[in-house]
């Protein structure tokens, strides 16, 4: 909770020890803990493969529908979307200031969770010193950020040393990941977090779906004992 009373997630896992349950919270910051009973269903997710990920990231506060208990779980999310998941996800509190790219205004809403990210290093812009924040996000870059936010949880030391050649080996389109992306790519599939579109097929410049980054992220957190 917030001193001006607004609230955001935190990673939190409900423990049993003597059959009492406690809540763990895992945060990064210092701040004032609730529990928050927010149960959440989208109906556009009810047949839908992510739909456990999904409603489970809705109840924790992580990811937001699109109006009417409705999801749109295979819509394409822009980066801009993704660094405001990713910043709720971690439970970091979000920072203010002047951005650090040259297209993302200090009044954009999504202003404050890419500094965050910026500043966590767990989010690079490009060459020309832009975000491109409406810019659909494809799997590769959500990859290399996962990858990075691997090492703020922790979860990347916990991996065994492996050329990324042999993580990308299984799959016909290997080849095309980017040389920036193939060692965070090689790192979230070793971690089990994320998985290809077929067995034989990463999709690595395929545009990463709402319902892909809603599993990714609680792989996330899960693999990295934080949910």
């Amino acid at each position: 909770m917030e001193p001006d009373g607004s609230v955001r997630h935190v990673p939190t896992q409900i423990v049993v020890i003597e059959n009492q349950y406690f809540a763990k919270v895992n945060s990064l910051t210092n701040s004032t803990y609730s529990l928050v009973y927010h149960p959440v269903t989208f109906v556009d997710v009810d047949r839908h493969w992510a739909k456990v990920a999904v409603n489970d990231m809705g109840s924790r506060m992580v990811i937001n529908g699109i109006g009417n208990d409705l999801f749109n779980p295979d819509q394409s999310i822009t980066r801009a979307e993704f660094a405001a998941i990713m910043v709720r996800g971690l439970g970091l509190k979000s920072t203010g200031g002047d951005t650090s790219f040259s297209d993302v205004k200090t009044t954009d809403w999504f202003s404050g969770a890419i500094q965050t990210l910026y500043q966590y290093k767990l989010m690079d812009g490009f060459e020309d010193g832009t975000f491109r924040p409406t810019d659909n996000i494809t799997r590769e870059q959500a990859m290399k950020m996962i990858a990075q936010a691997m090492v703020l949880t922790d979860l990347k030391s916990k991996l065994f040393a492996e050329e990324s050649a042999a993580e990308l080996k299984p799959f016909t389109d290997g080849n095309t990941v980017a040389e920036w992306a193939k060692t965070s790519v090689a790192d979230v599939i070793q971690a089990g977090i994320i998985t290809g579109r077929s067995p034989t097929t990463l999709a690595p410049k395929a545009n990463i779906s709402r319902a892909e980054v809603a599993v990714i992220i609680r792989k996330l957190l899960q693999q990295s004992g934080l949910i």
